[in-house]
């Protein structure tokens, strides 16, 4: 009798002596025990072998005509008892799906392990890779984050050795050496992807062991030494026990590379050429490279390791989109100081109730963020590993929603149920974005990425969203609306599930707390909720630049402040001239209707990008008397209350008022710029226009002018150079003498 795994082809003329009978016997449930064969061989054997590295780019695989037959048990036929009812196949079956796991040479006994875990389907990349692992290939298989790329070496490895090719080969017993070698980078990957063997290769009576340094050598020596078909680990520990013997990989069928690009970009290099090194016949091996990211280089070192026949199986390609589409992706302009400020609210707002991850780039601001964050915990490279177990497994089990993590947890982890990822800066590696933010958005579910950024460092984002193919939302830190509007629900349902037993208990104080309050019994159950929702009092937030106490005002001019050709062509010094002009036409107007110490306290001022007005920061205690003496103004001033109109550049209060104020002692002065600005990589090549006084009377200061209007470092005239960024100036010097630096 025809088994499971065998191949369709060759069972065909007792297929159709079988046919009717089994159609008229088979019940869609048996189906379902029995399956479908997958795609013919003879389709695969078509593909192009002259072809050194196939590309595999369709994931549906074909559906063999639906055909009847017996129940099998242990892959063998068996007869249909007699007085079993046909039952017609639902629409919308699994059957019907190309990916159903009843399509694939898969087993019953892990058909049955995958249903229980809810899987009824195989994912695009496990579909696309299973038949050509299953048959022997060495493969690379590339695709999104959270797309299942575990399981897709995972299963047809696990065929391999129990029905398959290898099953005949394949060393068993008493201190029998592994069969399969698994390599990942980090010790919180290893653990999650031997979880992953330990229930399906435990389902089909296979062991694995997992070795990763911090934890005891011994007890993993004795359970390599007692003999396992599995091990997975991390290179350093791995190569520690070849080294020392522990380890033998003379019988090996399998070694995969998971997170592939990281083994071999981030110093594993020698590490994996050694352990692989140790094969004694590699070409009776089979290797699989496993990653989201494959860069060209990637291939390029990854082709040593692999055979000449290779497959690949993109689910990526060319797609300049790499980061999980599933994903919403905000940037929010914030400063550092104010960043333990509006987390809290950010997580209010965008977290749904969900798990958090707050990615930064330091240990040491792990620990302080997790700190000042009510029931957080930090995850980084100091956390010894016992420590690193209990806090992933309190995040899993949902003893704590919030995980302050560095990179460590960046790749692979697989915690079901992240709403929300939150990167505090923006990474050094569009990479590393697309991993981070791929923590959220998992397994068809959807999720947000916040980015947060310091405005001097905006061009970063821009270069994330032209590498990655990301579009960022901008939005502001949320203001006290957006945060009652997201928890006051919760704690009314929270006041709603109180039994009513309570309300005699507490009836005489609520009556005794009305009549004395004086507020109508809205306002009162209003400051209730405020108050189960963790809120004392709403502190304002600007817009602008997210300080508590500060609010944004909008003036608006009704004329256009500066020409568009300003930003592409530097050399028309009288457009800078007008900003510069608009900037102290701004303070002059807001001096006329109050004082200028006032005035002086703006803490930032910004253009808009239409070109017919202007935002600013006042303290929220001076913000009435802003708008009140806007009477004596014949401009449009109001507070910005959701949103900001999409703005030109940002320019510091200082800068402002240095240009505004040294202006008259800019009346003979020669403009010189060093060069004209290109377009790179990075955007605007960065000019600076220097302002020198010449000829000026003899009690007049020397005046130097200096404004940086774009992101780089620029040379000065006369060799002088600067390293400031964008928003550090030296605007207004009376002492400069001619020759001295910035």
């Amino acid at each position: 009798m025809p088994s499971l795994l065998s191949d369709p082809l060759s069972s065909e003329g007792l297929k159709k002596s079988k046919h009717k009978k089994a159609k008229e016997q088979s019940s869609p449930l048996e189906q379902e025990d029995i399956g479908k064969m997958k795609i013919k061989k003879s389709r695969k054997r078509k593909a192009d072998e002259e072809d050194k590295s196939d590309i595999v780019t369709d994931s549906s695989p074909e559906v063999p005509e639906k055909k009847k037959k017996k129940p099998e048990a242990n892959g063998l036929a068996v007869k249909k008892l007699k007085g079993e009812e046909t039952v017609e196949p639902e629409s919308g079956s699994d059957v019907d799906d190309p990916n159903a796991l009843s399509n694939f040479r898969i087993s019953k006994t892990l058909v049955e392990t995958l249903n229980s875990r809810g899987i009824k389907a195989l994912f695009p990349i496990q579909a696309m890779t299973f038949d050509l692992i299953l048959d022997g290939f060495d493969l690379v298989g590339r695709a999104r984050t959270g797309q299942g790329k575990t399981l897709a070496f995972v299963l047809p490895m696990l065929e391999s050795l129990i029905n398959g090719r290898i099953k005949a080969s394949r060393k068993t017993g008493y201190g029998r050496p592994p069969s399969v070698l698994v390599l990942l980078p980090t010790r919180e990957l290893a653990v999650q992807v031997h979880s992953d063997f330990e229930v399906y290769g435990g389902a089909v009576g296979l062991s694995s062991c997992c070795v990763y340094g911090g934890a005891p050598f011994r007890a993993q020596e004795l359970s390599i030494k007692r003999g396992v078909d599995i091990v997975v680990g991390t290179p350093g520990r791995v190569k520690d026990h070849l080294e020392r013997g522990t380890l033998d990989l003379r019988a090996l069928n399998f070694r995969v590379l998971d997170e592939a690009d990281e083994m071999l970009r981030m110093g594993f290099v020698e590490d994996v050429e050694l352990i692989l090194g140790k094969v004694e016949d590699a070409s009776k091996v089979q290797t699989l490279l496993f990653s989201a990211t494959l860069p060209d280089w990637v291939k390029e070192i990854s082709a040593r390791f692999l055979k000449a026949d290779k497959k690949t199986a993109d689910l990526v390609g060319n797609e300049k989109l790499k980061a999980s589409a599933s994903v919403r992706h905000l940037a929010l302009p914030c400063l550092k100081s104010t960043r333990q400020q509006i987390l809290p609210d950010i997580i209010r707002c965008y977290s749904s109730g969900g798990r958090t991850i707050i990615f930064t780039e330091t240990k040491e601001s792990a620990s302080e963020l997790s700190g000042l964050l009510p029931g957080s915990r930090a995850l980084h490279g100091d956390v010894m590993q016992q420590q690193r177990e209990v806090i992933l497994t309190g995040f899993r089990s949902g003893k704590f929603l919030v995980l302050v993590a560095t990179n460590v947890a960046a790749r692979g982890l697989d915690i079901n149920d992240v709403q929300l990822i939150i990167q505090c800066e923006p990474p050094r590696d569009v990479e590393a974005y697309i991993h981070r933010s791929g923590r959220t958005g998992r397994a068809g579910n959807t999720g947000v990425a916040i980015l947060l950024y310091e405005p001097k460092y905006k061009f970063s984002v821009s270069r994330i969203e032209r590498e990655s193919g990301v579009k960022f939302e901008h939005i502001s830190a949320p203001q006290p609306a957006d945060i009652a509007e997201s928890v006051g629900s919760e704690a009314a349902n929270a006041i709603s599930s109180v039994s009513d037993s309570v309300i005699p208990v507490f009836r005489s104080q609520a009556e005794e707390l009305l009549n004395s309050s004086g507020l109508p019994a809205v306002d009162l159950l209003a400051k209730a909720l405020a108050k189960a929702a963790g809120f004392l009092d709403i502190k304002k937030r600007s817009l602008l630049s997210s300080l508590e106490n500060y609010v944004t005002l909008h003036l608006q001019t009704g004329n256009t402040i500066y020409s568009p050709s300003w930003v592409l062509n530097i050399k028309c010094i009288s457009n800078l001239l007008v900003i510069m002009d608009f900037v102290r036409f701004v303070f002059s107007v807001l001096g006329r209707y109050l004082p200028q110490e006032k005035v002086q306290n703006l803490e930032s001022v910004s253009i808009t990008a239409d070109s017919y007005g202007v935002v600013f920061d006042v303290p929220a205690d001076d913000v009435n008397e802003f708008l009140e003496g806007k009477g004596f103004c014949t401009l449009p001033l109001d507070e910005a209350k959701k949103t900001l109109p999409k703005l030109l550049r940002r320019f510091k209060t200082r800068l402002a008022l240095s240009l505004s104020r040294s202006w008259k002692h800019c009346l003979h002065c020669k403009i010189g710029i060093t060069k004209a600005p290109t377009q790179g990589e990075e955007g605007l090549v960065v000019e600076v226009v220097v302002f020198m006084v010449d000829n000026v009377v003899a009690d007049s200061p020397v005046v130097e002018v200096a404004a940086i209007v774009a992101e780089e470092v620029v040379e000065v005239e006369a060799g002088i150079t600067s390293s400031r960024g964008i928003e550090r100036y030296s605007c207004f010097n009376p002492n400069f003498v001619a020759g001295n630096s910035l």
